[in-house]
C-alpha cells in the first residue's frame, strides 16, 4: 500500500471521528435531515479523503438507490454511502452526492467564537 496524500480543507469542516481526517466542508451541506441505522445523518455536495467501494442495490427509506458505501482513505473507517443512481426520478437530485453519517465525524470548533462565548458580560469591563 503507497503513501496516503490527504487533500487539507479551507474553512469549517467535518472530519473523521477516528483519525482526524478532513472530509467534508459545512459549506457543502444540502440537508442535515437525513437519517440512518444508528441515528442522523448529513448529505453533502462533495467529500474529499475518501475511498469509495463497491456500487451495490440497496433499499432505503426514499426507495431503492444504487450506492456505495465510502471510507475514510487513512484510517479506513466507514463513514457513510454515496448515492450513484436513483430509480425514481423524484430522487435523482442525491446522485453523485455524499451521506456521512454524524456518529462517525466530528465539527471543526472555531476557539475564538467560543472563547467570546463564554465571556460574562461582566469581564467586558474588566478587559
Amino acid at each position: 500500500m503507497g503513501r496516503v496524500f490527504l487533500l487539507p480543507l479551507e474553512g469549517r469542516a467535518y472530519r473523521c471521528r477516528c483519525c482526524d481526517t478532513p472530509l467534508a466542508l459545512a459549506d457543502d451541506i444540502l440537508s442535515r435531515s437525513f437519517n440512518c441505522r444508528r441515528g442522523r445523518a448529513y448529505l453533502f455536495t462533495n467529500a474529499v479523503n475518501v475511498t469509495v467501494g463497491h456500487e451495490e442495490e440497496r433499499a432505503m427509506l426514499s426507495g431503492v438507490h444504487a450506492v456505495s458505501d465510502i471510507f475514510c482513505c487513512r484510517c479506513g473507517q466507514i463513514l457513510g454511502w454515496k448515492y450513484v443512481a436513483a430509480h425514481d426520478k423524484t430522487q435523482t437530485y442525491k446522485e453523485g452526492k455524499f451521506v456521512l453519517e454524524r456518529w462517525r465525524i466530528t465539527e471543526d470548533v472555531n476557539e475564538e467564537l467560543h472563547l467570546e462565548a463564554r465571556l460574562d458580560p461582566g469581564d467586558a469591563d474588566n478587559v
